[in-house]
């Protein structure tokens, strides 16, 4: 890492720091051991406090308002949802002389690992898990609920997202990314019939719009035992939940997760079917932009992240 930054503008936060906030604003807590999570999280710090909770704070200002969103609505979604969400413990406050600007969140703890990308324990189950959280998101009054980071128009990404895809296709020339020219060029063709696609026609809906391996916890036997990082929660066009897709799962399972919550193609007709196949399309799309914006970004500051971006890039080219 960059002096062991992701960001430029990214805050130094230590273990010695996380015990002093703790002790001045919660100091029924203030005994309890503070252990960092290692995470490849690029816009919170995590940090484990006693057994059962945890203290998550934003490394950069772009985090600040996730701690309100977070906030305010995950009481209200957690008891509609299939999976433990994480429950919010207390809200830390900035103080002028605590070193630390932005508010914070303690939560609970849950327990589990991220799934890693081609060593699924049980793909198929974890399929049908995340098809059954988005549909029961997704089932959510939506009614007053925040735009989402993600869920608006693909064509707003078009430039960053061509960028990226030069940036990969410059990385790819000097050898230093596992993609060759033509699939560089497939990747472009993907991005492309992804805007094309007819937008989302329905009224906006609940989504997470962030369902990468490092959001969800498994359980040991592999199914989906929690859904973390609500940072970029909101309504929009539910197609970004598709992202996990290509992100999580091996291509079996992602018809299986295709089938359960979008319908497998030739299961329904006409406009449908048609509608079907865009939602499809343009969550190819979102999954793409990240991932493409992602790789060359993160390359070499956080590598492990960096490989997710990858392994979902090379997923995308397959049909």
């Amino acid at each position: 890492m960059r002096d062991g930054r992701m960001h430029d503008d990214e805050r130094e936060i230590t273990p010695a720091l996380v015990r002093h906030l703790v002790a001045r604003q919660f100091p029924h807590w203030a005994e309890l051991p503070v252990t960092r999570v290692p995470s490849t999280g690029t816009v919170n710090a995590m940090f484990r406090l006693g057994d059962d909770m945890a203290v998550r704070l934003p490394r950069i200002p772009g985090g600040v308002e996730d701690v309100e969103r977070e906030h305010d609505w995950l009481p209200y979604l957690a008891p509609r949802l299939p999976v433990p969400v994480p429950r919010v413990l207390g809200k830390g406050l900035p103080a002028p002389d605590d070193g630390y600007p932005w508010p914070w969140t303690v939560l609970r703890w849950l327990d589990g690992a991220n799934p890693v990308v081609g060593g699924l324990a049980d793909p198929e189950g974890l399929a049908l898990g995340l098809a059954e959280f988005v549909a029961a998101l997704r089932r959510v009054d939506a009614t007053g609920g925040p735009p989402a980071h993600r869920g608006g128009p693909l064509a707003a990404l078009d430039g960053p997202t061509r960028e990226a895809l030069g940036r990969l296709g410059a990385l790819s020339a000097r050898g230093l990314v596992d993609l060759d020219a033509e699939e560089v060029a497939a990747l472009t063709a993907a991005w492309e019939r992804a805007l094309a696609a007819p937008r989302w026609p329905g009224p906006p809906v609940w989504v997470h719009s962030d369902l990468m391996p490092g959001n969800l916890l498994v359980r040991e036997d592999g199914a989906l035992g929690a859904v973390i990082d609500f940072g970029t929660l909101g309504v929009g066009d539910p197609a970004c939940d598709l992202v996990a897709a290509w992100y999580v799962l091996p291509p079996d399972a992602r018809e299986t997760f295709r089938a359960a919550l979008v319908g497998s193609p030739g299961e329904s007709e006409g406009a449908r079917e048609r509608e079907e196949s865009a939602l499809w399309e343009r969550g190819r799309g979102w999954a793409l932009s990240m991932a493409a914006t992602q790789y060359p970004y993160y390359r070499e500051t956080n590598p492990p992240f960096a490989a997710d971006a990858l392994s979902t890039l090379q997923a995308l080219l397959s049909p």
